[in-house]
C-alpha cells in the first residue's frame, strides 16, 4: 500500500504525515501530493514552486517511510521542482498529476464540475506525462520516477520506461475496466518477449540515447 496525502497548508501535511507513522508495515511509502490548491499561497499550487514543494516534503518526514512527491505537469520548471523535492527528502517523484480542464453544460450555459474546473486525465494527457518524465530523467537520471497519465496499453508503459520511469501507475483505465492493470501487464510481457527484453530495468531511459 502506498498512502497518498494532499492538504492545503504545510502544517496539515506535517500532521497527516505524523498520523501515518503509526500505520502498519503494509504501508510501504507515502505519496506526497503537492499538486493541489495551496492555502498558504493562493496564487499557485505547492507544485508550482520549488521552495513550497521543498517545504512540504521536508515537513512530511514524520511518516518514517519513503516519500514520493507527486508533481504538476503545468510547472514550467518541472526538473527544478523535482530536484527541490528530492533534495528535501523525497525518494522518488510521481509524474504527473492531471491537467486543469473544464466541462460546460451547453443547455445551462454554465460549468458543471464541482469547483467549476477539474482535472483532465486519461489517454489524452499521456504525451504530456511522457514529456514530463523525459525532462526530469534527463536532468536527474539517478532519481526514481513513477510515470502516470493515460496508461491504457502495454505500449504506454514501454513509452514511460523508455522516457525514464522506473514504475508506472494505472488510474483512469481502471474506471472503465477494473482488470486493466492485468491486461496491460500481459501486453507489456508480450512486448518484452517479442523484442528480446529480459529485464524491464534495461529499458529505463533508453530513449535518451
Amino acid at each position: 500500500v502506498v498512502a497518498s496525502i494532499w492538504c492545503g497548508t504545510v502544517d496539515e501535511y506535517a500532521a497527516a504525515s505524523d498520523l501515518l507513522a503509526a500505520a502498519g508495515d503494509e504501508v510501504v511509502a507515502v505519496e506526497v501530493h503537492v499538486s493541489c490548491p495551496n492555502r498558504d499561497d493562493r496564487s499557485r499550487m505547492f507544485a508550482h514552486s520549488a521552495t513550497a514543494t521543498a517545504e512540504v516534503v521536508a515537513a512530511t518526514a514524520g511518516c518514517g517511510r519513503p516519500r514520493w512527491a507527486k508533481l504538476s505537469p503545468k510547472a514550467a520548471d518541472l526538473p527544478e521542482i523535482a530536484s527541490a523535492a528530492v533534495d528535501a527528502g523525497a525518494e522518488a517523484v510521481v509524474l504527473t498529476n492531471t491537467l486543469l480542464g473544464m466541462v460546460i453544460d451547453i443547455e445551462r450555459r454554465a460549468p458543471v464540475l464541482g469547483a467549476g474546473r477539474g482535472g483532465v486525465s486519461g489517454a489524452g494527457m499521456h504525451p504530456v506525462a511522457v514529456r514530463a518524465v523525459y525532462d526530469v530523467h534527463e536532468a536527474r537520471p539517478e532519481v526514481p520516477i513513477v510515470g502516470v497519465g493515460g496508461t491504457v496499453t502495454g505500449a504506454d508503459v514501454v513509452e514511460f520506461v523508455l522516457a525514464g520511469a522506473s514504475a508506472v501507475e494505472v488510474g483512469t483505465a481502471t474506471f472503465a475496466d477494473p482488470r486493466a492493470p492485468r491486461r496491460i501487464l500481459a501486453e507489456l510481457e508480450h512486448w518484452c518477449d517479442t523484442h528480446g527484453v529480459a529485464r524491464i530495468a534495461d529499458l529505463i531511459g533508453e530513449a535518451h540515447g
